[in-house]
């Protein structure tokens, strides 16, 4: 029985020795793939969930703004910048410093 335990002759622990090592580093790669897929993906804890594609979005100006940039740079007049403006109103439901009308 014993020789079935130790099947080589010179003793030791042979290779059962290393599936607790690979097993602590399941374990590891495991948690660290937990965290990368759910919180630090999503800013953590503190953060709201901001969905996939908030990094896209985040990369366009919102209407309001490059509305606002165009007036400000001179490539619209006062009076086509509030027709506009009471249209964006109209299709996004905000005013002009985005709060609900």
């Amino acid at each position: 029985m014993f020789e079935l335990a130790h099947p080589w002759s010179g003793g030791g622990p042979g290779p059962w020795i290393l599936f607790v090592p690979v097993i602590w580093a399941l374990v590891i790669f495991g948690v660290v793939s937990l965290l990368r897929r759910t919180v630090w993906r999503h800013g953590g804890p503190g953060r709201p969930f901001r969905g996939p594609q908030s990094a896209a979005r985040s990369d366009t100006p919102s209407p309001l703004a490059v509305l606002g940039r165009r007036f400000a740079a001179g490539e619209i007049d006062e009076e086509e910048y509030w027709r506009r403006l009471s249209v964006l109103e109209e299709h996004f439901g905000t005013g002009p410093k985005g709060s609900a009308a």
